[in-house]
């Protein structure tokens, strides 16, 4: 459960972003790395030589074979030798050559080399002294910790060539679980995975997205598992995340006499670890208790208190994440995080917890996901796949207050709001869509419960753009439109916004709109409203002028009553049956309203009909009235489920193409009659 806001290092094997990293920079920080004539080892001979089925144009490597093999000495070691080859199919599976292996204070690197063997010639080596130590800096300033990588060029990573390689680590655990990840973007032809356990040891296996396979029984406390012919995960627009459909295996370790205090077997298990590392962390100092002091001072209700603690961490505390050694699961001491003014997302939660705690607020850490679907119901208790820490704010008796929209009743706490002191974009009492219906492990000091965080109304989010127009009888549109944004719709602008200062910049995101339904355009006024008061609603103004907007046709004109806005998605237009759900940002509320008063001499011939489509998952409704020499159309578009299921993709392609076409649709106007 390391808590960046981003994954860690531990789940890199099965999402790939820093192989594609090094690929894309085409490797600029790495020097000429030298190799020499090597036969590969038997074991990667015998993956090559091996017949392969037929893949499709996308396959870019084939992964032949690959092997875990986990040998745990005590609870303080744990050796771990993995082996890998490739078959590159097409040249975007030259990204495999360019192996990264991490290591830090407690996990050593005790091996690494690499080989190539080419489809003609002799075989390549890559040994261990010709790897290059690196640190990998995603986040610049954010973030600083002590992981750094050893890398290795694996030569001639070219179609047709087969490339391995083998390391092995040392590493003392800050927990006993271990997770096999055995599939990624690459189709599988073979993979394995082996536990050497010490006499008397236990062990759970606990599988995801995958079938249950038993083990064989090596002998001697050994086990082993194998998959074949595991397909590759393409990625999809508004797909799941990666941990929430990929197999995987989680095997927690049970120490002879006993389940450990760093063993996961239930929730709860990990719910009271995580309270050891918090023990005695959020006491409150003086200079805490004083600034609390100083932040409620004058005001006269508890919500009021807490809403000014909430915005001061938002706002005050820089996010910085310094992650030393155990400091990826333990956040620092409250009194260290408030006297720097800077934590990352964990130590936030807890200074919050903090200061709250010094007005008489009870409040629990909570773990989760940025990726909705990386947790779900089903998901066996393991350390993984946390990336983020909020909390849950117990709330007092009758407070019952309209801004508190992220909260749910817990069958032993009461009502219970969620808080997430990073965002500083998303005001008390709410939590961005990427949090809603999310799962997540609150933290009490009973333990770990693993819940739904509750999805907030669409009402909440979304756009309520109304415009006044006037064409005229050439086809040019003038008129002033006006935008109130709220949730994050709000949040994504202000966002955008935070570092702009000169205003020709400022527009841009007006511009972005405008050039998404016109074709020319020009602004004559533009201004924001509530960039920074976050609780209140984000808002553009602006006017503008299109000419030819309409088109003349044979004396008839052709005006389209939608003028701004796209709410049509095209993502499911393809061949290719949908594979996976279909997840929605967040909960969404949209309406448009627009008149536009037609030129003098012209009356309308023909409005196309209004547009109803009601789905479980989201409704479209859109309607155009004719008010003597005015236009005017309305529609709203709602989103009320986050996912949609493979089973329902067709009707959600279906429900788009209905946007669609509304968002053409055109009433035609005629000269009136003299």
């Amino acid at each position: 459960m390391n808590n960046r806001c981003f994954s860690n290092p531990l789940q890199l094997r099965l999402v790939t972003e820093v192989r594609k990293f090094f690929w894309l920079l085409g490797l600029s920080l790495l020097a000429c790395v030298p190799c020499a004539a090597g036969d590969a080892p038997q074991w990667m001979h015998t993956a090559a030589a091996a017949s392969l089925p037929t893949y499709d144009e996308k396959t870019n490597a084939v992964l032949l074979y690959s092997s875990m093999d986990v040998n745990v000495v005590s609870a303080d070691k744990i050796k771990t030798t993995v082996r890998e080859v490739y078959k590159i199919v097409r040249p975007g599976g030259r990204e495999h050559g360019k192996v990264h292996i991490y290591f830090n204070p407690q996990r050593k690197i005790k091996g690494l080399h690499g080989w190539c063997i080419p489809a003609q010639g002799k075989d390549f080596e890559v040994k261990d002294k010709d790897a290059t130590e690196i640190a990998l800096d995603l986040v610049g300033a954010e973030l600083i910790d002590d992981t750094r990588y050893k890398v290795i060029d694996i030569p001639a990573s070219d179609p047709g060539n087969v490339i391995g390689y083998e390391y092995e680590v040392e590493e003392k655990p800050f927990f006993l679980q271990d997770m096999w990840a055995f599939q990624g973007p690459d189709p599988v032809r073979e993979s394995h995975y082996s536990l050497q356990l010490p006499a008397g040891w236990e062990y759970k296996a606990s599988w995801m997205n995958h079938d249950e396979i038993k083990p064989v029984d090596a002998g001697h406390n050994s086990w082993q598992w194998a998959v074949t012919d595991v397909a590759a995960i393409r990625q999809e627009p508004a797909m799941p995340a990666f941990q929430g459909i990929a197999g995987q295996l989680v095997i927690t370790l049970f120490p002879a006499g006993g389940k450990a205090a760093t063993g996961f077997a239930e929730w709860q298990d990990l719910g009271t670890w995580v309270n050891a590392l918090l023990a005695g962390r959020g006491d409150a100092s003086p200079e805490i208790k004083q600034q609390v002091a100083s932040l409620t001072a004058g005001k006269s209700t508890q919500l009021e208190k807490m809403q000014a603690i909430a915005h001061f961490v938002q706002h005050e505390i820089r996010y910085v994440a310094i992650e030393l050694g155990i400091g990826g699961w333990q956040p620092h001491p409250a009194p260290e995080v408030f006297a720097h003014r800077y934590g990352d997302c964990k130590d936030k939660a807890l200074l919050t917890r903090s200061m709250l705690k010094e007005i008489g607020i009870d409040s629990f850490q909570v773990a989760i996901n940025t990726r909705r679907g990386a947790i779900l119901a089903s998901t066996p208790p393991h350390n993984y796949g946390f990336n983020h820490n909020i909390i849950a704010v117990k709330l007092p008796d009758g407070m019952n207050d309209p801004s508190l929209v992220a909260t749910m009743q817990h069958p032993k706490l009461g009502r219970i709001l969620f808080f997430d002191p990073t965002d500083e974009m998303t005001p008390f009492g709410q939590i961005r869509g990427s949090l809603q219906a999310n799962y997540a492990l609150l933290v009490t000091p009973q333990g770990g419960e693993l819940l739904p965080l509750p999805q907030q109304p669409s009402a909440m989010n979304g756009i309520e753009r109304t415009g006044k127009l006037a064409l005229d009888d050439k086809g040019t549109l003038t008129g002033q439109i006006k935008e109130t944004r709220l949730g994050e719709r709000a949040s994504s602008e202000r966002w955008a916004l935070r570092t702009i200062t000169k205003n020709e910049d400022r527009i841009k995101p007006i511009e972005n709109v405008l050039a998404g339904s016109l074709s020319s355009f020009q602004i004559t006024h533009a201004s924001i409203s509530n960039l920074t008061h976050t609780d209140e609603p984000f808002g553009f103004d602006y006017s503008f002028q299109s000419a030819e907007y309409a088109k003349n046709v044979g004396g008839l004109i052709l005006v389209r009553p939608r003028v701004v806005g796209v709410k049509a998605e095209g993502f499911l237009e393809t061949k290719e049956p949908r594979r996976f759900p279909i997840e929605f940002d967040g909960p969404v509320r949209d309406t448009d309203t627009f008149e536009i008063t037609i030129p003098a001499g012209y009356e309308v011939d023909e409005v196309p009909p209004p547009v109803d489509a009601d789905y479980e998952f989201a409704s479209y409704h859109s309607k155009i009235e004719v008010k003597s020499n005015v236009i005017d159309y309305t529609r709203t578009f709602e989103v009320k489920e986050l996912s949609v299921p493979t089973a329902r993709a067709e009707e959600l392609r279906k429900f788009y193409r209905i946007i669609a076409s509304d968002e053409r649709n055109n009433v035609v106007l005629k000269a009136a009659a003299k």
